[in-house]
């Protein structure tokens, strides 16, 4: 059970890593070239066609169960006695809610519409349906993964390295630590 729930928040993490990196690419490019605030229907529909194929709601899937989870979880910690009800319970309004995802789609593509013109919206799906876009859609999951592994594994090198010189100015100072 931990596991899945391991996999459910890591996935929420890439899921905002996603988000973060979206806004970043919209903060990042000239004003000039941004495509208007209100995207039109086309550009919209051109978006929902990229996010679906890149697999979006599969990322956000787990947001409404986290939600409930987390909920859930507040309410064990009024009485514990409950645990049984809030479980069914959970179930139920778990499976009320989830048809509201579609809501967190239609932000998305709003997102994306409005952060490209329609004409490089259609080069993304164009590209995103092509054998490399397929390879791109295909393979980025794994390469972020193993990118954050690394960072990973990386920050826990760094943080030894730092402890060492945390200790080392704090001797200096007449702390042994």
């Amino acid at each position: 059970m931990f596991a899945r729930l391991s996999m459910r928040f890591a996935m929420m993490r890439y899921a905002m890593v996603i988000l973060l990196a979206l806004a970043a690419i919209g903060m990042a490019r000239p004003a000039i070239a941004q495509a208007p605030a209100q995207p039109s229907p086309a550009a919209i529909l051109l978006a929902k066609q990229i996010i679906d194929l890149k697999g979006v709601k599969d990322i956000f899937q787990p947001l409404v169960r986290g939600v409930v989870v987390k909920t859930k979880n507040m309410f064990m910690q009024t009485n514990f006695m409950w645990a049984k009800d809030l479980n069914e319970s959970a179930v139920i309004v778990e499976k009320q809610y989830d048809s509201r995802l579609s809501e967190v789609i239609d932000a998305t593509a709003r997102i994306y519409a409005s952060h490209f013109t329609e004409q490089e919206l259609k080069q993304l799906l164009t590209f995103y349906q092509s054998p490399l876009g397929q390879k791109m859609i295909a393979q980025e999951p794994r390469a972020l993964d193993e990118s954050m592994a690394s960072a990973g594994k990386w920050a826990d090198n760094l943080s030894l390295e730092v402890i060492d010189s945390m200790r080392a100015e704090m001797k200096k100072r007449g702390h042994d630590m």
